[in-house]
Protein backbone atom coordinates (compact mmCIF):
# COMPACT_ATOMS: atom_id res chain seq x y z
CA UNK A 1 0.00 0.00 0.00
CA UNK A 2 1.32 3.14 -0.94
CA UNK A 3 1.74 5.99 1.45
CA UNK A 4 -0.67 8.33 -0.03
CA UNK A 5 -3.23 5.55 0.50
CA UNK A 6 -2.22 4.69 4.07
CA UNK A 7 -2.78 8.62 4.72
CA UNK A 8 -6.26 7.93 2.98
CA UNK A 9 -6.98 5.31 4.82
CA UNK A 10 -6.01 6.67 8.26
CA UNK A 11 -8.08 9.90 7.77
CA UNK A 12 -10.68 7.45 6.68
CA UNK A 13 -11.13 5.57 9.54
CA UNK A 14 -10.42 8.98 11.81
CA UNK A 15 -13.70 10.54 10.05
CA UNK A 16 -15.62 7.44 9.95
CA UNK A 17 -15.19 6.50 13.96
CA UNK A 18 -15.62 10.60 14.82
CA UNK A 19 -18.36 10.82 12.82
CA UNK A 20 -20.22 7.32 14.38
CA UNK A 21 -19.09 8.90 18.15
CA UNK A 22 -21.12 11.98 16.84
CA UNK A 23 -24.23 10.49 15.22
CA UNK A 24 -24.72 7.91 17.82
CA UNK A 25 -24.35 10.41 20.43
CA UNK A 26 -26.82 12.71 18.71
CA UNK A 27 -29.44 9.31 17.86
CA UNK A 28 -29.49 8.17 21.43
CA UNK A 29 -31.28 12.07 22.45
CA UNK A 30 -33.41 12.30 19.05
CA UNK A 31 -34.36 9.09 18.06
CA UNK A 32 -36.42 7.56 20.74
CA UNK A 33 -38.81 10.16 19.95
CA UNK A 34 -39.52 9.06 15.62
CA UNK A 35 -41.32 6.20 15.19
CA UNK A 36 -39.99 2.75 14.06
CA UNK A 37 -39.01 3.67 10.23
CA UNK A 38 -38.02 7.17 10.67
CA UNK A 39 -35.91 6.51 13.71
CA UNK A 40 -34.07 3.03 11.30
CA UNK A 41 -33.63 6.46 8.50
CA UNK A 42 -32.01 8.46 11.10
CA UNK A 43 -29.80 6.50 13.25
CA UNK A 44 -28.98 4.01 9.99
CA UNK A 45 -29.45 4.73 7.01
CA UNK A 46 -27.97 8.70 7.31
CA UNK A 47 -24.97 7.38 8.92
CA UNK A 48 -24.41 4.07 6.42
CA UNK A 49 -24.72 6.39 3.37
CA UNK A 50 -22.19 8.36 4.88
CA UNK A 51 -20.11 5.76 5.85
CA UNK A 52 -20.58 4.38 2.13
CA UNK A 53 -20.04 8.08 0.61
CA UNK A 54 -16.92 8.82 2.94
CA UNK A 55 -15.25 5.33 1.70
CA UNK A 56 -15.88 6.53 -2.05
CA UNK A 57 -14.57 10.07 -1.76
CA UNK A 58 -11.33 9.63 1.12
CA UNK A 59 -10.29 5.97 -0.06
CA UNK A 60 -11.55 5.68 -3.90
CA UNK A 61 -13.69 2.87 -3.52
CA UNK A 62 -16.92 3.25 -5.76
CA UNK A 63 -19.56 0.34 -6.38
CA UNK A 64 -21.76 -0.42 -8.91
CA UNK A 65 -24.79 -2.66 -8.17
CA UNK A 66 -27.13 -4.79 -11.30
CA UNK A 67 -30.13 -6.65 -10.37
CA UNK A 68 -32.01 -3.92 -9.19
CA UNK A 69 -34.89 -4.74 -10.40
CA UNK A 70 -35.14 -7.68 -8.94
CA UNK A 71 -35.80 -6.12 -5.48
CA UNK A 72 -39.19 -7.69 -4.30
CA UNK A 73 -42.02 -4.69 -3.41
CA UNK A 74 -42.44 -6.62 -0.24
CA UNK A 75 -39.90 -7.06 2.01
CA UNK A 76 -37.85 -11.02 2.69
CA UNK A 77 -35.41 -12.57 3.81
CA UNK A 78 -31.80 -11.27 2.14
CA UNK A 79 -28.96 -13.87 1.85
CA UNK A 80 -25.33 -12.40 1.23
CA UNK A 81 -21.67 -13.89 0.97
CA UNK A 82 -19.84 -11.88 3.57
CA UNK A 83 -16.48 -10.33 3.12
CA UNK A 84 -16.01 -7.51 4.49
CA UNK A 85 -17.66 -4.71 6.77
CA UNK A 86 -18.50 -2.49 3.70
CA UNK A 87 -21.39 -4.62 2.68
CA UNK A 88 -22.64 -3.91 6.18
CA UNK A 89 -22.78 -0.53 5.77
CA UNK A 90 -23.66 -0.58 2.16
CA UNK A 91 -26.74 -3.19 2.66
CA UNK A 92 -28.62 -1.11 5.39
CA UNK A 93 -28.52 1.70 3.47
CA UNK A 94 -30.28 0.14 0.85
CA UNK A 95 -32.71 -1.80 2.34
CA UNK A 96 -34.93 -0.03 5.11
CA UNK A 97 -35.94 -0.95 7.64
CA UNK A 98 -33.26 -3.52 7.79
CA UNK A 99 -32.46 -6.47 11.09
CA UNK A 100 -29.78 -8.10 11.22
CA UNK A 101 -27.94 -10.87 13.21
CA UNK A 102 -25.67 -9.49 15.55
CA UNK A 103 -23.54 -10.55 18.60
CA UNK A 104 -25.43 -9.68 21.78
CA UNK A 105 -22.73 -8.20 23.34
CA UNK A 106 -22.44 -5.09 20.86
CA UNK A 107 -25.53 -3.43 22.02
CA UNK A 108 -23.21 -3.26 25.74
CA UNK A 109 -21.16 -0.30 23.91
CA UNK A 110 -21.86 2.68 25.09
CA UNK A 111 -23.83 5.12 22.36
CA UNK A 112 -23.04 3.01 19.45
CA UNK A 113 -25.15 0.13 21.34
CA UNK A 114 -27.52 1.96 22.68
CA UNK A 115 -28.63 3.02 19.51
CA UNK A 116 -28.91 0.02 18.04
CA UNK A 117 -30.61 -1.26 20.38
CA UNK A 118 -33.24 0.79 18.85
CA UNK A 119 -33.14 -0.64 15.72
CA UNK A 120 -34.43 -4.11 16.42
CA UNK A 121 -31.46 -6.14 15.97
CA UNK A 122 -31.42 -9.71 16.35
CA UNK A 123 -29.14 -9.70 19.60
CA UNK A 124 -28.28 -13.26 19.85
CA UNK A 125 -25.52 -15.14 22.33
CA UNK A 126 -22.91 -16.87 19.65
CA UNK A 127 -21.96 -18.99 23.25
CA UNK A 128 -25.52 -21.03 22.93
CA UNK A 129 -26.02 -21.95 19.34
CA UNK A 130 -29.15 -23.62 19.74
CA UNK A 131 -30.87 -20.57 21.66
CA UNK A 132 -29.64 -18.00 19.24
CA UNK A 133 -31.25 -20.38 16.20
CA UNK A 134 -34.49 -19.99 18.20
CA UNK A 135 -34.17 -16.45 18.87
CA UNK A 136 -33.42 -15.60 14.74
CA UNK A 137 -36.12 -17.55 13.65
CA UNK A 138 -38.70 -16.01 16.75
CA UNK A 139 -37.45 -12.54 15.94
CA UNK A 140 -36.90 -12.56 12.50
CA UNK A 141 -40.17 -14.15 11.58
CA UNK A 142 -42.02 -10.73 13.77
CA UNK A 143 -39.84 -8.64 12.34
CA UNK A 144 -40.95 -10.03 8.49
CA UNK A 145 -44.51 -9.76 9.35
CA UNK A 146 -44.26 -6.25 10.58
CA UNK A 147 -42.34 -4.95 7.31
CA UNK A 148 -38.77 -5.24 8.36
CA UNK A 149 -36.24 -6.50 5.93
CA UNK A 150 -33.82 -9.52 7.62
CA UNK A 151 -30.22 -9.29 6.77
CA UNK A 152 -28.64 -13.32 7.06
CA UNK A 153 -24.99 -13.71 6.36
CA UNK A 154 -25.23 -17.87 5.95
CA UNK A 155 -21.22 -18.06 5.88
CA UNK A 156 -21.54 -17.22 9.60
CA UNK A 157 -18.43 -15.45 9.21
CA UNK A 158 -16.14 -13.04 7.02
CA UNK A 159 -14.26 -14.95 4.03
CA UNK A 160 -11.70 -14.08 1.80
CA UNK A 161 -12.61 -13.26 -2.02
CA UNK A 162 -12.10 -17.07 -3.47
CA UNK A 163 -13.55 -18.69 -0.53
CA UNK A 164 -17.49 -19.11 -0.07
CA UNK A 165 -18.62 -20.87 3.42
CA UNK A 166 -21.31 -23.03 3.49
CA UNK A 167 -24.69 -21.92 3.94
CA UNK A 168 -26.48 -22.16 7.20
CA UNK A 169 -30.64 -22.97 6.44
CA UNK A 170 -31.48 -20.51 9.09
CA UNK A 171 -32.48 -17.89 6.61
CA UNK A 172 -34.17 -20.17 4.49
CA UNK A 173 -36.10 -21.61 7.52
CA UNK A 174 -36.87 -18.12 8.15
CA UNK A 175 -38.10 -17.44 4.69
CA UNK A 176 -40.17 -20.89 3.90
CA UNK A 177 -41.92 -20.36 7.49
CA UNK A 178 -42.88 -16.53 6.29
CA UNK A 179 -44.17 -18.06 3.51
CA UNK A 180 -41.64 -15.53 1.89
CA UNK A 181 -38.61 -16.01 -0.47
CA UNK A 182 -35.01 -15.31 0.28
CA UNK A 183 -32.77 -12.87 -2.08
CA UNK A 184 -29.66 -13.66 -2.95
CA UNK A 185 -26.95 -11.17 -3.42
CA UNK A 186 -23.07 -11.46 -3.64
CA UNK A 187 -20.75 -8.89 -4.07
CA UNK A 188 -16.66 -8.65 -4.22
CA UNK A 189 -15.95 -6.45 -1.39
CA UNK A 190 -13.13 -8.26 0.08
CA UNK A 191 -11.36 -7.62 -2.71
CA UNK A 192 -10.77 -4.04 -1.71
CA UNK A 193 -11.92 -4.24 1.81
CA UNK A 194 -9.73 -6.96 3.52
CA UNK A 195 -11.34 -9.04 6.72
CA UNK A 196 -7.82 -8.83 7.98
CA UNK A 197 -5.53 -5.47 8.55
CA UNK A 198 -6.41 -1.86 7.94
CA UNK A 199 -5.74 -1.23 4.48
CA UNK A 200 -7.72 -0.41 1.83
CA UNK A 201 -7.57 -0.45 -2.11
CA UNK A 202 -9.10 1.29 -4.33
CA UNK A 203 -11.63 0.16 -6.90
CA UNK A 204 -14.79 -0.46 -7.87
CA UNK A 205 -16.88 -3.38 -5.56
CA UNK A 206 -19.95 -5.00 -7.58
CA UNK A 207 -23.23 -6.25 -6.05
CA UNK A 208 -25.11 -8.50 -7.79
CA UNK A 209 -28.42 -8.82 -6.43
CA UNK A 210 -30.05 -12.15 -8.03
CA UNK A 211 -33.27 -12.83 -8.46
CA UNK A 212 -35.70 -13.50 -5.33
CA UNK A 213 -36.44 -17.89 -4.77
CA UNK A 214 -39.41 -19.22 -3.51
CA UNK A 215 -39.10 -23.13 -1.91
CA UNK A 216 -40.59 -25.45 -3.60
CA UNK A 217 -42.73 -27.02 -1.27
CA UNK A 218 -43.10 -26.77 2.94
CA UNK A 219 -41.21 -28.43 5.47
CA UNK A 220 -36.76 -29.43 6.23
CA UNK A 221 -36.46 -30.87 2.70
CA UNK A 222 -37.92 -27.67 1.32
CA UNK A 223 -36.15 -25.79 3.04
CA UNK A 224 -32.87 -27.49 2.04
CA UNK A 225 -33.51 -27.44 -1.57
CA UNK A 226 -33.55 -23.54 -1.49
CA UNK A 227 -30.83 -23.48 0.70
CA UNK A 228 -28.52 -25.29 -2.24
CA UNK A 229 -30.11 -22.99 -4.73
CA UNK A 230 -29.21 -20.01 -3.02
CA UNK A 231 -25.68 -21.19 -2.22
CA UNK A 232 -25.19 -21.95 -6.11
CA UNK A 233 -26.53 -19.02 -7.08
CA UNK A 234 -23.95 -16.88 -4.93
CA UNK A 235 -21.36 -18.84 -5.62
CA UNK A 236 -21.46 -19.13 -9.61
CA UNK A 237 -22.05 -14.86 -9.39
CA UNK A 238 -18.64 -15.25 -7.45
CA UNK A 239 -17.23 -16.96 -10.41
CA UNK A 240 -18.70 -14.17 -12.88
CA UNK A 241 -17.06 -11.63 -10.43
CA UNK A 242 -13.39 -12.84 -10.53
CA UNK A 243 -13.64 -15.79 -13.33
CA UNK A 244 -12.46 -18.51 -10.96
CA UNK A 245 -15.24 -20.79 -9.00
CA UNK A 246 -14.83 -19.98 -5.14
CA UNK A 247 -13.14 -22.88 -2.66
CA UNK A 248 -16.07 -24.07 -0.73
CA UNK A 249 -14.81 -24.56 2.92
CA UNK A 250 -16.31 -26.11 5.68
CA UNK A 251 -19.29 -24.63 7.93
CA UNK A 252 -18.16 -21.88 10.22
CA UNK A 253 -22.11 -20.61 10.61
CA UNK A 254 -23.75 -20.49 14.16
CA UNK A 255 -26.95 -18.92 14.49
CA UNK A 256 -26.89 -17.29 11.21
Amino acid sequence: MSTVQAFRTLLFYLLLSSSALLWCTLSFFVAPFLSFRARYHFINVLWCRFAVGLSSTVLGLHYQVSGAENVPKQPCVILANHQSTWETFFLSSYFEPLSQVLKRELLYVPFFGWAMAMLKPIAIDRNNPKAALKQVAQKGHELLLQGCWVLIFPEGTRLPPGQLGKFSRGGTALAVNAGLPVLPIAHNAGEFWPKHGWGKRPGTIQVIIGPPMYAEGEGPRAIAELNERAFAWVSQAQQQLSGVAPQTVADSSSAA
